[in-house]
């Protein structure tokens, strides 16, 4: 385990743009196309789907946009840009995730507005909440477990926008001595000086496990609560059930959260029967993992046997239809369906490249936070060859042994004039993708909403039911 950080604070007037972006966004200029999506405004991106999308009722795009969630304000999708064997393109959602990385990555809509996406996601979203009258007395804070160049970020944006210090607080997985403890459902947070202080609202970006340390319900302000990593934000087993509810809702309107399909509570000694019947290709995940950290792409029978090898934290995994080339993708419910992948490169090579887009929630309901995309590390070929994963995987992240994070940003593409134009999207795709994240963060709202109680409790029991998993139900906080 490497050294925790200690609890640090951020005053108003702090905010440097060199610690908040990566270098090669601080330079970037964002690409035109990019820049009048943005613009757009929901009404007309609500036309714009319709007239392409005749089959869907209009009344039921804009209520979508301008949907208030309760519970999950601030959620990124992974999206694939991907076709089926008569050419029909489609972006389909890989994953939900609250609590989202993207502001580093982002140029600036505005060059004259420094704190750009921070700022717009805090005064729109998070500042809303401050007006609440259940609040109990306290300060503010930003919980974080890692991307400390964001998370510090927004700690001194919102001290700019509420004129008041914000504390940041490390809130790693297994720290022995944490910064952070819970009295009646408020957070109090150690100061330097070995002194607690409580804490009225809190901005989490806690991505790791975030239920063992962090109740699902607090009465501090949470944004997001742990609640939305339960329902689906950090959780593809319930995130798989919350499409499925939601599009049966949805049924009559037109409008389906898009995904490959997905086979949940399926114990390790079952997998190789799925994989087979998707014909020998698919991707196993374990449901609760994120930043690429337990995903298999099994692609040949050594892939498969790999995988019968781990010894699991869990007691289920789900198991996905792989996204692959036109010749080894599996043979889903919706047949097969496959990347576009990058523009060609010079070298006429097409890499796999996924989209995450960023979404919150005001007042007037949702709106686009930040774009940005990742590409494989190899480029897609033919046949599966020795890894999959390496032609397949786009997440930057990597882990290393002591624990720390670093990021293989020379994968990251920007929404500038460069590496824009060779994502191969356009205007009409940037508009699915934003509504495909607007409705799966709405299904795991929903899945939230079933998940408390009229006064307010978590319901642990439906919980359990839904997600067969002891492991994970003995490691969520009371």
């Amino acid at each position: 385990m490497h050294p925790v950080p200690s609890v640090t604070s951020r005053s108003p007037g702090h905010f440097d743009l060199d610690d908040h972006y990566y270098p090669k966004v601080l330079n970037a200029h964002i690409h035109p196309l990019v820049r009048s999506f943005l613009g757009l405004g929901n009404s007309r991106i609500a036309e714009r789907y319709c007239h392409l999308h005749p089959e869907v009722q209009p009344a039921a795009v804009t209520s979508a946009l301008a949907a208030r969630t309760r519970h999950f304000r601030w959620g990124g999708c992974d999206l694939f840009h991907v076709t089926n064997e008569q050419g029909v393109r489609r972006m389909v959602v890989v994953e939900t995730n609250s609590c989202p990385s993207g502001q580093k990555s982002m140029p600036r809509y505005d060059e004259d507005q420094e704190q750009a996406g921070y700022r717009t996601l805090l005064e729109r979203s998070f500042v809303p909440m401050l007006r609440r009258r259940a609040l109990p007395k306290g300060e503010l804070a930003v919980l974080w477990d890692k991307n400390l160049m964001e998370t510090s970020g927004y700690a001194a944006a919102l001290a700019d926008l509420t004129n008041e210090p914000v504390h940041l607080v490390p809130c790693f997985d297994g720290d022995p001595d944490p910064s952070h403890r819970f009295e009646d459902g408020v957070l109090h947070v150690r100061r330097p000086d070995g002194s607690w202080t409580p804490v009225r609202a809190a901005f989490r970006y806690v991505t790791q496990r975030p239920w063992n340390r962090i109740p699902p319900i607090t009465r501090t302000a949470m944004f997001n609560p742990v609640l939305a990593c339960l329902a689906g934000g950090r959780n593809k087993m319930l995130a798989a059930k919350a499409y499925d509810l939601f599009n049966a809702e949805l049924a009559s309107t037109g409008l389906t959260v898009r995904t490959p399909e997905t086979i949940w509570d399926v114990s390790q000694n079952e997998v190789p029967l799925w994989v087979r019947r998707m014909g020998g290709v698919a991707v196993v995940k374990d449901p609760y993992s994120n930043a690429g950290q337990g995903v298999w792409t099994i692609a040949s029978e050594a892939e498969l046997a790999a995988f019968m090898e781990v010894e699991p934290r869990y007691d289920r995994f789900i198991v996905q239809a792989l996204v692959g080339n036109s010749g080894w993708s599996s043979a889903g419910r919706d047949g097969r369906l496959f990347h576009v992948g990058t523009v060609p490169d010079k070298r006429c090579r097409i890499h796999v490249a996924d989209l995450r887009f960023m979404v919150g929630v005001g007042e007037d309901g949702f709106f686009p936070v930040a774009v940005y995309a990742r590409r494989a590390r190899r480029p897609l070929e033919r046949s599966p060859g020795e890894s999959s994963w390496d032609q397949l995987g786009t997440n930057l992240s990597v882990k290393g042994k002591d624990g720390s994070w670093t990021t293989e940003s020379e994968r990251l593409m920007l929404m500038d004039a460069r590496d824009f134009n060779r994502l191969g999207i356009g205007l009409d795709e940037l508009i699915e993708a934003y509504v495909q994240s607007v409705l799966a963060v709405t299904a795991v709202d929903r899945m939230c909403t079933n998940l408390v109680t009229q006064k307010g409790r978590f319901r642990r029991r439906l919980f359990a039911s839904l997600n067969p998993d002891p492991a994970l139900v003995d490691e969520v906080l009371s």
